[in-house]
Parts: structure tokens; sequence; C-alpha cells
């Protein structure tokens, strides 16, 4: 007869697998806690200047001697005939702010909205130079925040819930209408999710703090945009990889997309490389148009837009395959039920 291994001889064989996996365990929370301060804390470390395009205009002497003492990594000076030049320059976003020299007068032209440690870089470094010609500057405003939110904190504040108001709906919907046959459900949930949620989020921003401006209607359908830009690719990505595709595209948007999105700093102040990579992801480009269409009247919007509307396209994509993958799945095992339906 044989023997039977006893408990104890099965929780010791055991004890090493748990081992492994309790130490696997640990070192992945690890790394994703270091990964997280990563995130966060890099993009404040290294913020700053880079290749901020600014304007100076005036007599020539002076204009060069300001864009010799401004030459390096942190400013790209552009030269402008006048005052008007650099204004339609500023208005239009081609640069954030500008310089004008004149004798006995300096002027200083910013758009904070547009990029506001750019902009307090920019009023610093005029009035330094005004300091060195011994003359009182004047700052001119041309794209300021409202007078009910000077400091832009509302516009700053929206980044958290652009990118909840994209995985919240994606979970929740997922939970409810799982599988293949609640696939069309989820899309359509999300989609109205993100109109309801862009006009109420508006609403709160623009008449609850008085946090924007611009056409009500136009900036909250940007901003649903943006929130169905994450959403159907998050479901998407639940479609095809399960719960842990909707967990990775969470990550990155929360480790990657949120701090590198340059919401409350502006685009301006963040290393080129990390900048641009940031504007390509969805809650970059959701502040991008948010700023575009509430204080620029949509100047510079085509840009953020066509990316967002390209994360739509691939949510749509990813949910396609999922669909054409779960008709196959379906279409097999109703062919291998209906022979043992015949024989029965």
């Amino acid at each position: 007869m044989s023997q039977q291994p006893s408990p104890s001889a099965e929780v010791s064989r055991s004890r090493p697998g748990a081992a492994r996996k309790l130490v696997a365990v640990l070192l992945g929370l690890t790394a994703a806690v270091v990964l997280m301060l990563c995130a966060f804390a890099l993009p404040s470390v290294n913020g700053g200047p880079h290749e901020v395009p600014v304007g100076v205009a005036g007599p020539q002497a002076a204009t060069e001697g300001l864009r010799n003492s401004l030459d390096g990594p942190e400013w790209d000076v552009t030269v402008y005939d006048d005052a008007k030049a650099l204004t339609a320059a500023v208005e239009e976003r081609e640069i954030p702010g500008g310089v004008v020299i004149s004798p006995g007068k300096i002027d200083i032209y910013t758009a904070t909205a547009g990029a506001p440690m750019a902009s307090n870089a920019l009023t610093a470094l005029g009035n330094a130079a005004a300091a060195q010609q011994q003359v009182r500057p004047t700052v001119h405003e041309l794209a300021p925040y409202p007078d009910d939110d000077p400091r832009g904190a509302g516009f700053g504040a929206a980044g958290l819930p652009l990118v909840f108001g994209g995985m919240i709906p994606a979970i929740a919907l997922t939970r409810l209408f799982p599988g293949p046959a609640g696939l069309r459900t989820r899309l359509t949930g999300v989609v109205l999710f993100s109109l309801l949620a862009g006009a109420a989020v508006t609403a709160f921003l623009q008449y609850g703090t008085g946090s924007l401006t611009g056409a009500y209607w136009v900036t909250a359908l940007g901003l649903s945009l943006g929130m169905a830009a994450l959403s159907t690719t998050f479901i998407g990505l639940e479609a095809l990889l399960g719960f842990a595709g909707l967990g990775a595209g969470a990550a990155v948007m929360m480790l990657l997309g949120n701090p590198l999105s340059g919401l409350a700093t502006g685009p301006y102040w963040l290393p080129s490389g990390w900048a641009t990579f940031g504007q390509l992801l969805p809650p970059g480009a959701s502040g991008s148009l948010l700023r575009a269409n509430a204080y620029f009247d949509g100047t510079g919007a085509q840009t953020p837009l066509l990316t967002l509307a390209a994360w739509v396209a691939l949510g749509l994509v990813l949910l396609l395959v999922a669909d054409r993958r779960g008709a196959g799945k379906t279409g097999t095992g109703v062919a291998a039920a209906q022979p043992q339906a015949a024989a029965l």
C-alpha cells in the first residue's frame, strides 16, 4: 500500500515557492514605488526654462546685446521688427512673451495663461535688463488668467480629474458589462460619460471657480474628447489584454502622462524630449487643448486635437480587434457544439 505524504511534508515543499513569490512581489512593489517617485520628482527637479522661445525688439545694438546675453540652452531668442510684430507672435502662440527695448523704457509682454512659469522667468529677465539700464519696466499681460483665479489654480488642478475621468468609467463599465457581449455597451457608456463629465467639469471650472474663459461648449467638447481618448483606450486594452492591459495603461497615464503634461507649468518648463513625449499622451494633449480653447479662442488647438483623435482611433481599433476575436471564439464554440448536439 502506497504511503500518503504527510501534511508537514507538503508544507515544507511549498515554502520555497511561497518564499520566491513573496520576494518577487516585494521587489515589484518596491520598483513601482521608486518608479512613481521618479515620475513625479524628476520633472520638478529638472524643471526650468528649456529652449523657451522669446522675442526681442528695439534698436539693433540693444537687441543684439540682450540676445547675446541670453545665448544658451534656456532661451531661444527671435528678433522682431517692432512691438506690433512681437505682440502678434505672442497672440498667435508662436512665443510665450518678449521684451521691447526703447530709449528710457522697457516693455515686457507676457501670456501667463499659456506658459505661467516661462512668463514669470521672462518678467524677471526684463526686470534685470531694466535695472541695468536704470529704467522702470512696464509689464503687458496679453493672456492673463481670469480675475477670479489669477494664479490658474483651478486650471492646474484639472490634471487628475482628466485621468480619473477616463479611468474610472472604463473600470466600472467593464465590471458591470463584462465580456464580448458587453463590448458595445461599454463603448456607448464611455462616450456618453465623456460628454456628460466634460460638460460638468467645464461648468464647474468656468462658472463655479471662474478658472476658465472662452466659449463654454467648445471648451466642454474639447474636455470630453480628452476623457474619451483615455476611456476608449482603456476599455480597448482591457477587451484585448484583460485587466492587466487596463492596469498598464492606467499606470502609464498616471505615472508619466500626468507629471509630464505641463498642465500647471506650461510646456516649456520640461526638457524638450520630456515635454514632447508628454504632449503626445492624452493628459498633455488634453491640457493643451483646454488651454487653447479657454484662453486663446482656439489658437494652437489643432495639434492636440489631432493627437486626441488619434488616441480615440487607437481605442476603437483595439475594440474592433477584440470584438472580432470574441466573434471568432463564439463561432468556433458553436461549430464544435453542433456535432455534439446531432449525436445526442
